[in-house]
């Protein structure tokens, strides 16, 4: 246990409140801690840009746990420890020939983390990283270790793995895998706009994974990546051309000014899974942590009048913007998910580290999107009010009242949670 004072995120956006940090090497350890502990949260990869992760008492890091990885091939499914990476644990599944459906575009973030917070990759067809979980265990505000499985308790673990961190501190997953596939990533540059509205649903539908970024500036879309799995999509080489954008000549980063050796290979080299669906390599930190970030999911048919309605004040975005990201994801059923019972679409903005810049435009988006029932990523940058937010989940009251069975004496919970779900009387 070290005093937490002073420490931050990876952004250094939110200095922790939190008064200790506590590293425990075992499960025993952290079951004490958890239990004396008046207020307690966990800290994942700290690449939240909220204050998700924060807390007036006590953080775990769990990273001192023992770190373990055992696949069934049984059940096709890997146990893990929750401080493991998603690079990492990629690596080991591929290795023995499986993988995970699909990655977001970081490698580093904790698997624990990341599902905590319905972190996502891209594709029409592909779910957010949570819903690959079958099963988790988790400390709960007594010390006591509780497990959930999709087979016993299904409903319960659907309201549980998007659990933002409030239900317990999580100490191991279990993930369904699939059979290795290899993946073959292509840029394309200078998109007309109107090819871009005209043809949204085909843009994305047209790979695995499609990722449209723009600067909100310029009338053109400023890159597309392409990310084709070898066994599932056309198998021919990239085209020169497509719907007027052209073939990118070397390797990209989607930042602009960022060097591209941060990113994972491009020109249609066909690679692993885990090599080509990031868009940042695992050897490398994508950038100094000097952005902000936020992120809304929208029903996937209003994608089209959402793009418009951004573009009207595209004037306000642009000069506090940094680079944009459009990304599809397909629906889920875990309750806390933006993507609850609904394919989305979802629109990120990485802008200028410039807080009391960024603020007012964040809330000028979220005006434009509002007649599209945003959903704003948890562990991102939002001004939405705590009822709009709330609105937006049909199942928030039975999750608060989740939240009161696992946690009576309020533990797990910080202002975040106390702000947007707030306990019941």
């Amino acid at each position: 246990m070290t005093p937490a004072a002073q420490r931050q995120n990876w952004a250094g956006n939110v200095t922790f409140a939190a008064q200790r940090l506590h590293r425990p090497e075992s499960i025993e350890q952290l079951q004490a801690v958890v239990a004396a502990s008046q207020r307690v949260r966990a800290l994942g990869s700290g690449h939240s840009f909220s204050r998700i992760a924060d807390t007036t008492g006590d953080q775990v890091s769990l990273d001192g746990l023992p770190e373990t990885v055992v696949l069934d091939t049984e059940s096709s499914t890997v146990t893990i420890s929750a401080g493991v990476r998603y690079g990492d644990l990629a690596a080991q599944l591929q290795a023995a020939g499986r993988a995970l459906p699909n990655l977001a575009s970081l490698p580093h973030i904790s698997v624990a983390g990341a599902c905590a917070t319905a972190t996502h990759g891209s594709g029409d067809a592909n779910r957010c990283l949570a819903t690959a979980v079958s099963g988790m265990e988790l400390v709960k505000a007594t010390g006591d270790v509780v497990t959930l499985s999709r087979d016993d308790d299904p409903d319960e673990l659907d309201a549980s793995v998007v659990g933002l961190g409030s239900l317990g501190i999580v100490t191991r997953l279990t993930l369904d895998t699939v059979p290795a596939f290899d993946v073959a990533q292509s840029v394309y540059e200078d998109m007309p706009w109107e090819e871009l509205i005209d043809g949204f649903a085909e843009v994305f539908a047209s790979a695995y994974s499609v990722s449209v970024f723009t600067d909100w500036h310029s009338p053109r879309v400023y890159q597309v990546w392409l990310k084709r799995r070898s066994d599932h999509d056309e198998a021919h080489a990239p085209q020169r051309h497509w719907r007027g954008a052209t073939l990118a000549d070397g390797p990209r980063n989607p930042v602009p000014g960022m060097s591209p050796v941060h990113a994972t290979e491009q020109l249609g080299v066909p690679g692993p899974w885990h090599e080509r669906l990031p868009h940042f390599r695992l050897a490398f930190t994508p950038s100094n942590g000097e952005e902000l970030q936020s992120e809304y999911f929208l029903p996937r048919g209003s994608g089209v009048d959402a793009v418009e309605s951004l573009w009207r004040i595209r004037e306000r975005i642009a000069p506090v913007l940094q680079i944009a990201e459009i990304r599809t994801i397909a629906a889920d059923g875990l309750w806390m998910s933006p993507c609850y019972r609904r394919d989305s679409v979802a629109f990120h903005f990485t802008w200028i580290k410039d807080i009391d810049r960024v603020t007012p435009v964040v809330a000028a988006v979220e005006r434009a999107l509002a007649p599209y029932d945003p959903r704003p990523h948890w562990g991102k940058l939002f001004t939405m009010s705590p009822e709009l937010v709330r609105a937006q989940y049909e199942r928030e009251s039975q999750f608060r009242h989740l939240l009161q069975h696992f946690d009576p004496g309020r533990k797990f919970r910080n202002d975040l949670v106390n702000t947007y779900l707030p306990a019941h009387p």
